[in-house]
């Protein structure tokens, strides 16, 4: 396997199916577990409470996912198959927020990535095709997985159906019922989407018995996808957000950031990514976090959750079950609890009780911190956004707005702010509808 230098590598492919193919598709996914100063803590058997191994996972994830996820190696190789469906929309554009700097009277400068151009309309189809790719190359023929607002369920739905995997989806009801347009993405691209709970699976029958009338959580709809999983030889799991793998195949976001902007000459100040699970924000961030380890570069990191979910700025960091019913392995994170039903909050995507072990770890080293944003202060900057710079974005991602717009109004140079603007919300107008 070839090895890139600390600088993003790209090399040229050969145009699938007559794509017209960029040059710069990143060629390997950056992994942080290579620079930290101290190794993340490791999962633990739900059962023993030891260490996981590789046998342990084998039944939700093929063995290709697994050795990723306990790697040390700094650059993975991906494979062509999955650079080829990159190439449909990677890189994704970084932009300069003339009109938003305008409209705010900074002096500050900034910047977006932006990661709605991608076919599903946000970031996730980043590891959904890897996890997919792997997968059909293991033989599996059909994935389960858990989705909050649907971006991410609609994310697998498109990546199974390019690699030919039959694919089914238990959605938070309270994103179910409020976000029918998601779902219909999903069924369009051949998955079959269910509310969560739901009557379909033991775990969901027992969380209806207890509380007929729960709004769910992601917590319970993992526990129902990791039950179905479970019980079929050909069916394995995807999860979109809080693995190691998962926030290994988003750091195309932050090489690709990190490229642009040294064309450009600049050097980030400041980033603000949005936090639900941690897929965008240790997407963007940790390359940027990889050269300040490497580099001594002093880039920092906002981390913006949802002051109705905080788990990092409020949460307990321990051992916990990434599931309500207890099925997954015990990960060492910043949580609210496994029990933690959050409010139906329109950022769907964020709902989760607990934050990326990685990005846990990552901020007890103090190599990031975190704020929580108001759902009012949220809506009330992706409107601003969208006002000056034409884009809607989806409203976990506005949490990254009013964090950077709240900083760059406080700004008294002209320091380099770089936002994750991590999805579309085309989908999500009624959200900003209700608002107005």
């Amino acid at each position: 396997m070839t090895t890139p230098s600390d600088d993003l590598r790209t090399t040229p492919l050969t145009a699938p199916l007559g794509a017209v193919v960029p040059s710069s598709v990143p060629t390997h996914w950056y992994n942080l577990a290579a620079d930290l100063p101290e190794p993340c803590p490791p999962a633990l058997h739900p059962g023993t409470r030891e260490p996981l191994g590789p046998e342990d996972l084998a039944p939700l994830f093929p063995m290709a996912l697994i050795a990723q996820e306990v790697s040390t190696e700094r650059w993975i190789e991906i494979p062509q198959a999955v650079r080829e469906v990159y190439a449909l929309w990677r890189p994704a554009p970084l932009v300069r927020a003339l009109r938003l700097e305008r409209a705010l009277g900074t002096p500050a400068r900034i910047y977006y990535k932006y990661e709605g151009v991608s076919p599903a309309g946000s970031h996730k189809p980043n590891t959904a095709v890897a996890q997919a790719y792997y997968n059909a190359v293991e033989g599996v023929t059909k994935l389960t997985t858990e989705t909050g607002a649907g971006q991410w369920g609609a994310s697998l739905a498109l990546a199974s159906a390019l690699f030919g995997l039959e694919c089914e989806v238990w959605q938070v009801r309270a994103s179910y019922d409020s976000k029918p347009y998601r779902r219909m993405q999903m069924e369009t691209y051949g998955a079959t989407c269910h509310p969560s709970p739901s009557d379909l699976t033991a775990a969901g029958r027992a969380f209806l018995a207890q509380d007929p009338d729960t709004t769910g959580s992601l917590g319970m709809a993992i526990s129902e996808a990791v039950e179905v999983a479970v019980g079929d030889p050909h069916t394995h799991y995807a999860l979109g957000s809080v693995l190691n793998h998962v926030l290994l195949h988003q750091t195309v976001i932050g090489q690709e950031a990190l490229a642009q902007l040294d064309a450009l000459g600049e050097t980030a100040d400041v980033l603000f990514g949005c936090a639900g699970g941690g897929s965008n924000l240790g997407g963007l961030s940790f390359p940027f976090i990889g050269r300040n380890l490497r580099e001594g570069t002093t880039t920092r990191v906002v981390a913006c959750e949802p002051a109705a979910c905080p788990s990092l700025t409020q949460g307990e960091y321990r051992y916990d079950f990434g599931d309500v019913a207890g099925l997954t392995p015990l990960l060492k994170m910043h949580t609210l609890g496994k029990d933690f039903v959050p409010p139906p909050i329109h950022a769907g995507g964020l709902r989760y009780h607990g934050m990326a072990p990685m990005v846990s770890h990552a901020k007890e080293l103090g190599l990031l911190e975190a704020i929580a944003v108001e759902q009012d202060a949220a809506f009330a900057a992706g409107i601003e956004f969208a006002r000056t710079e034409g884009i809607i974005p989806a409203p976990e991602s506005t949490h990254a707005v009013a964090g950077a717009l709240a900083h760059a109004r406080a700004a008294t140079t002209d320091e380099v702010i770089v936002i994750g603007l991590s999805g579309n919300g085309v989908l999500d107008l009624p959200a900003y509808h209700e608002f107005l």
